[in-house]
């Protein structure tokens, strides 16, 4: 499973839930978060861990005992230091050798024998990564290999990657199979309906109602996003006065200046500030267009540069996770509402 979409839409929220419907049917579950230098290796030894350790008990079985040896072999391959044991002798049982230095063959080994004891036990093995467009392309390719052995030996296993929406490409530039092991769900916002639950459902079970005129405008101002709908909400909810019941259309408009004020100096300017000077000009040329992406040539043409001379600066934004290329010689902002930011405050940059 693959949820790709714009920063703020909840993909991780998604994620979470996924995690936790995993855990309370019994499944051995691995979170983590791709990123800030782990390598794929560290990730899923740091994730599963904890859930296998659960299953450590002096009276675990055959299948058991292997995926736990393994994955001691697989942890040794990270890291020599604190190599846990599991307290228990391992010794003379099977299993091990998932720590041959060849990242796709000790992953599959470990994800092998762990689906093997899990599916002992009735239940699976679920691997769940978010921002998962962080990963390298080798590591992307070993998961898409990694998925494939499982449909092949039918193995109880679920990888659930979340990312932005450059995360479908980079698994199909990875191996070209990949559109046909992960079913795509691209995470967008909020549609009208659903918007105006999100807003008024909580509300009403704290004795709260909303007027139909600030819903709307709530709505219109946020575009749906559930990020935007969170912030703009709670920020017309504490405007709104204590004890009055409802929210009007006063309380929506000027709780929402608030919150786009709110998020300005903090969502918006922290990535803003992430740029370089030259990355900033090309963020710029791109927020002419607004949300809906630009042509790399145009951008180009407006900051009066060779095309090729940008190619470091758009590589960096992209690495950044600012922008993404949403098709070939496009690019687009990650985080919605971003142009309209960059062209409010351009006279302050």
């Amino acid at each position: 499973m693959v949820l790709y979409g714009l920063r703020g839409v909840g993909k991780t929220v998604l994620l979470v839930d996924l995690q936790a419907a995993a855990e309370d049917v019994g499944w051995i579950v691995g979170y983590t978060e791709a990123g800030a230098g782990k390598s794929l290796r560290s990730m899923i030894s740091d994730a599963l861990q904890s859930s296998l350790a659960d299953l450590a008990r002096p009276s675990a079985g055959a299948q058991i005992r292997k995926a736990l040896k393994t994955f001691v072999s697989f942890k040794t391959s990270v890291s020599s230091e604190g190599v846990w044991t599991f307290g228990l002798d391992l010794d003379a049982d099977a299993g091990g050798g998932a720590d041959s230095g060849a990242l796709e063959f000790d992953v599959s080994t470990v994800v092998r024998d762990i689906c093997a004891a899990a599916s002992g036990q009735g239940v699976g093995l679920a691997l769940l990564i978010d921002e998962a467009q962080d990963l390298t392309r080798e590591e992307l390719t070993v998961l898409c290999s990694t998925a494939h052995l499982a449909t092949q030996r039918n193995l109880p296993l679920l990888i659930a990657l979340a990312g932005l929406p450059s995360l479908p490409v980079q698994l199909a530039e990875a191996k070209s199979y990949a559109e046909r092991l992960f079913a795509f769900h691209q995470v967008r916002e909020l549609a009208h309906h659903d918007a105006r639950d999100a807003i008024v459902e909580p509300a009403v079970e704290q004795g709260v109602v909303w007027d139909g005129d600030a819903v709307t405008h709530l709505i219109d101002a946020t575009g749906g996003y559930p990020y935007f709908l969170q912030e703009y909400g709670q920020a017309a909810w504490n405007w709104a006065p204590d004890g009055a019941g409802r929210i009007c259309y006063d309380d929506a408009r000027l709780g929402g200046l608030l919150a786009l004020r709110d998020l300005d100096s903090g969502f918006f300017r922290v990535r803003w500030e992430r740029a370089t000077p030259k990355e900033r000009d090309y963020l710029q040329a791109m927020a002419i267009d607004g949300d809906g992406g630009s042509s790399s040539g145009e951008v180009a043409k407006r900051l009066g540069k060779k095309l090729t001379s940008l190619g470091p600066a758009r590589a960096s934004l992209i690495a950044k996770g600012l922008i993404y290329a949403p098709e070939h010689g496009r690019v687009a902002f990650t985080v919605p509402r971003m142009a309209d930011f960059i062209n409010r405050q351009a006279r302050d940059f």
